[in-house]
């Protein structure tokens, strides 16, 4: 590689690195207006704890919805009744008569990935936060929702919402808090007039996904649904995205609706929790779209204070179809609500309980969510067995499938030594076969077969390794377990491994990354090149490890500490492989003579 080709290699390496904050700089994020925002405040901790005070009613956000939200001209002042047990705290509104915001007690909203840590917040984890509709808001023309405004009380031991509209149509809605960040509701439409009631199609509302913290960009954030047998996530900033193929614009669509009366449960998520809805009755379809929140509090991420969250989110809701109530008529719908962390083992359980398949909404689905599936296992067996911090269970864990792959891998350098002594002779192969690139062909598979090499012998661990990175990628991702797991240095094993963010910039310093990069290098360097390989590529080959460094560089720090991990065994590997002696090729035997038999002599 001349001097030229190494000059743009560097070049475009320091532009992929620097796109984040360059783009960050020229086009800074634009702030929301000041009519789009939504004041909600937090919860308060009244002397009662199962009722709040009334409050100011709240400034509802602009974001475009087919029905308006009653509510926001209701003149009532919002009423909130707030309980709590052993997993959350639970907000309940008089606006809409639903579930207005849930906070984790065990989980807080943000973790810090930096060695200069903020100053600590009691802030948690908080579900449907900031948003204008709450879960189980029933949404419809005016003959089902009016001024949108419910009568709270408190029932023992749970919450009821009741509303009686003008036509005769009484609303009921029983919240009921259970174990495993469960919630039953039970919701009823009584037809309290003497004459038939036309009802019309109604939305009930999921929840909104939303963003957490200052350095949650949304990119996990949408809305799953599960039609009884596969899941569907398109519903998401991809799916809402101005963005199309290859950074082409494109006008997205306002909505996003699918669904034939098989809408089993659906949830709106973030990258670590989940808002899920499981009715009693299947919906029609599942609508989302995309709504406007107000902006983040100031806060410091891990790129500085031009690194905020999204300001926007994704409302889902059920539809369900019109229908008509009798005089007299009760009809009656049981939704279980869950509303915790994407933790896998409380997940299994509950789709355990009631068969619906709900931990399928940590994405472990498809071939490689099998793969996810049991690495997320083996990490949590580890973790409780041996009592293994979670960065050495995932070194364990790669050890163990290089202990597997160890055969196969050493096989393979093998193969690619015998190949690279075997490069002379297929050279003079190629160099008298030209011309005829078919006889060119066959003759080299013929020496190759003959002397026991094959061309894909070094590529193929590569490739059964594959499923596993891929599984790695996705398990990491969602595994709550890894949400401020410290390890060495590393304060989050969910989030890159930021030291400092480089003074004058926005540019963070992850120190774990450039260790991978490192060490693909010297692992490039000690596989040879496979044999007919251009010089031109086999050098290109040598520093395309630099590219993985880019597109890896802000990836979770205990993705980036499996593959460290995996170069340095693969490197141990390539060096004892060589110090041991080639196998000794068996002498070929010779044919032996046909052995000599008189022939039969002719009876007379």
């Amino acid at each position: 590689m001349d001097r030229k080709s190494i000059l743009i290699l560097v070049v475009c390496f320091i532009l992929l690195m620097l796109w984040h904050p360059l783009v960050n700089k020229l086009y800074p994020p634009k702030p929301l207006p000041p009519g789009a925002t939504n004041a909600v405040q937090s919860p308060l901790a009244p002397t009662n704890p199962a009722e709040a005070a009334p409050s100011a009613p709240p400034v509802i956000s602009e974001a475009p919805a087919p029905a308006p939200r009653a509510w926001a001209a209701a003149t009532e002042p919002e009423r909130l009744l707030i309980l709590t047990n052993n997993d959350a705290r639970y907000t309940f509104t008089s606006h809409g008569g639903g579930l207005k915001q849930v906070e984790l007690i065990h989980y807080p909203e943000t973790v810090s990935s930096r060695r200069t840590k903020p100053a600590p917040t009691n802030n948690l984890a908080t579900l449907n936060a900031f948003t204008p509709t709450p879960a189980l808001a029933i949404l419809g023309a005016d003959a089902l929702s009016s001024d949108g405004v419910f009568t709270l009380t408190q029932t023992g031991g749970g919450v009821r919402a009741e509303k009686t509209l003008t036509n005769g149509l009484r609303l009921v809605k029983e919240f009921q808090l259970s174990t495993n960040y469960l919630l039953t509701a039970t919701v009823r439409l009584e037809n309290r007039s003497p004459q038939p009631l036309t009802l019309p199609p109604q939305e009930w509302v999921v929840g909104t996904a939303t963003p957490l913290g200052a350095d949650d960009k949304g990119l996990s954030l949408g809305v799953i649904w599960y039609n009884g047998a596969k899941t569907f996530d398109q519903a998401g900033a991809s799916y809402f995205s101005t963005r199309g193929f290859a950074c082409m614009p494109r006008v997205p669509p306002a909505e996003y609706r699918a669904g034939a009366d098989n809408v089993v449960w659906a949830a709106a998520h973030n990258q670590f929790f989940a808002l899920a809805v499981m009715p009693q009755q299947p919906a029609g379809q599942i609508v989302v779209r995309k709504v406007l929140l107000p902006p983040p509090p100031a806060e410091e991420g891990r790129f500085g204070a031009v690194a905020s969250p999204p300001s926007e989110g994704y409302e889902g809701a059920l539809v369900y179809p019109g229908q008509t109530l009798d005089a007299g008529q009760v009809v009656t719908n049981q939704i279980i609500l869950f509303a915790g962390p994407k933790e896998y083992r409380t997940l299994a359980r509950i789709a355990a309980r009631f068969g619906n398949n709900l931990d399928l909404v940590m994405g472990y689905s498809g071939f490689f969510g099998f793969f996810a599936k049991g690495l997320l296992l083996a990490m949590n067996g580890l973790h409780s067995a041996l009592g293994l911090s979670y960065g050495w269970a995932i070194i364990a864990i790669t050890i163990i499938i290089k202990l597997l792959f160890w055969p196969l891998t050493q096989a393979s350098t093998r193969s690619m030594k015998r190949m690279q002594a075997l490069q002379p002779q297929m050279t003079a192969i190629r160099e008298k076969y030209k011309d005829d690139p078919a006889k060119m062909n066959k003759k080299t598979m013929e020496f190759m077969k003959e002397h026991k090499v094959s061309p894909l012998g070094g590529c193929l661990p590569m490739l059964l390794q594959i499923p596993v990175f891929f599984g790695f990628f996705r398990m990491i991702q969602s595994a709550i377990e890894l949400r401020g797991a410290r390890f060495l240095w590393i304060k989050d094993l969910s989030q890159p491994d930021t030291l400092f963010v480089i003074p004058g910039t926005h540019f963070p310093f992850n120190l774990l990354p450039l260790i991978m990069g490192a060490t693909m290098l010297w692992q490039a360097r000690l596989t040879p090149p496979s044999p007919g390989m251009d010089p031109m590529q086999a050098k290109m080959m040598r520093y395309m490890p630099l590219m993985f460094l880019v597109f890896l560089y802000n990836f979770s720090a205990g993705l980036t500490l499996y593959w460290t991990v995996q170069n340095l065994l693969t490197i141990l590997q390539t060096k004892l492989t060589r110090t041991l002696p080639e196998p000794a090729a068996a002498a070929p035997v010779p044919a032996k003579a046909p052995a000599l038999t008189p022939s039969p002599k002719k009876k007379k």
